[in-house]
């Protein structure tokens, strides 16, 4: 049986983002468990601020088309994001946008209706980014039609949750990751 093929990464650019880590974590927990993992830093993806008039005149920007189709490739996308005011990253946000107009190549269905979504957040507050997950799940599902795992990773206290090195050391999320890592993977493994 062929691994499935999983795409991880942060809705952060931070360098020392609990996201980040959080997403490295998820990406070393779901090749343990046998998935092909493909780990993706969005600062190779820069892109001009949504805007209609700038899509009008010039089109969809290369790393919007770059990214569709780096999420059609996979069965599964692990994305960890912070929480920003109860909501989502502005870097998400945009992402989001630009790529959900993409038209070539199946269009948004082949980008967000294929892959299925699983959803983590880190956070040093006590409810570890979970409001901006639920803004991110009501994003995905009912605006791009995206499947979403109905279990999310919440880690609260994320000073204390990581350790130097910049591992998920906290019990509790650590057990959460790795339930997670395999529901994502038996959801997105490849069928036939």
């Amino acid at each position: 049986m062929a691994a499935a093929k999983l795409l991880v990464f942060a809705a952060s650019l931070r360098a020392g983002s609990f996201n980040r880590q959080l997403a490295q974590n998820a990406a070393q927990e779901f090749t343990r468990q046998g998935a092909e993992v493909t780990l993706l830093d969005l600062k190779e993806y820069a892109l001009p601020i949504y805007d209609g008039d700038l899509e009008q005149s010039g089109g969809i920007p290369l790393p919007a088309r770059e990214l569709h189709g780096v999420l059609r490739a996979h069965q599964g996308v692990f994305i960890a994001s912070p929480e920003y005011n109860a909501g989502l990253t502005p870097l998400l946000v945009n992402l989001l946008s630009w790529v959900s107009r993409v038209k070539e190549e199946g269009g948004q269905g082949a980008a967000f209706g294929t892959p299925v979504y699983a959803l983590g957040s880190a956070s040093p507050g006590g409810f570890g980014g979970y409001r901006g997950l639920i803004a991110l799940r009501h994003t995905l599902e009912l605006g791009l039609a995206a499947h979403v795992l109905p279990q999310m990773l919440s880690v609260p206290g994320a000073p204390q949750a990581f350790d130097a090195e910049g591992q998920l050391t906290a019990p509790g999320p650590r057990q959460m990751l790795e339930q997670l890592a395999t529901k994502l993977i038996a959801a997105a493994q490849p069928r036939g």
